[in-house]
């Protein structure tokens, strides 16, 4: 699976340690993520993951296009409801783009927890039909 990460300034610290917790799951698939999440997760937890552009630079729109044509099949967007970043009103392209392409998406940690618990039992195997990848 193509795993896309974003996360608010306020709660990359959070995505890090997700990634932490689940790196025994998250290292079976191949990772995205705009620019300074990318980093602050391959930094700490030695994963290989692709990086975007920075988000104030248009880095989830980039993912939001690699939605669009199918390329990621799932996306972990930590944000901060409380004090959103400047760029805010791109986080709702993003999401009607998962909406209209059946993509899952999680914008806090408790769904990402039950996207990643089912991604392990294999209930987001489904993606695997509808985006077939060389293996």
């Amino acid at each position: 699976m193509n795993i896309a990460f974003i996360a608010h300034d306020k709660k990359k610290e959070l995505m890090v340690q997700f990634c932490i917790a689940y790196k025994g799951i998250l290292q079976q698939h191949s990772l995205f993520a705009t620019e300074n999440t990318g980093k602050a997760i391959a930094e700490n937890t030695g994963m290989n993951v692709y990086r975007f552009l920075s988000g104030s630079q248009g880095g989830d729109q980039q993912i939001g296009a690699r939605v669009a044509y199918n390329e990621i099949d799932l996306v972990l967007f930590f944000r901060d409801p409380v004090s959103p970043e400047l760029f805010e009103p791109d986080v709702g392209i993003l999401i009607k783009l998962c909406d209209t392409h059946n993509i899952p998406i999680a914008t806090n940690l408790a769904t990402a927890e039950v996207l990643i618990h089912g991604l392990e039992r294999g209930d987001l195997d489904w993606r695997d039909i509808v985006n077939p990848k060389d293996k």
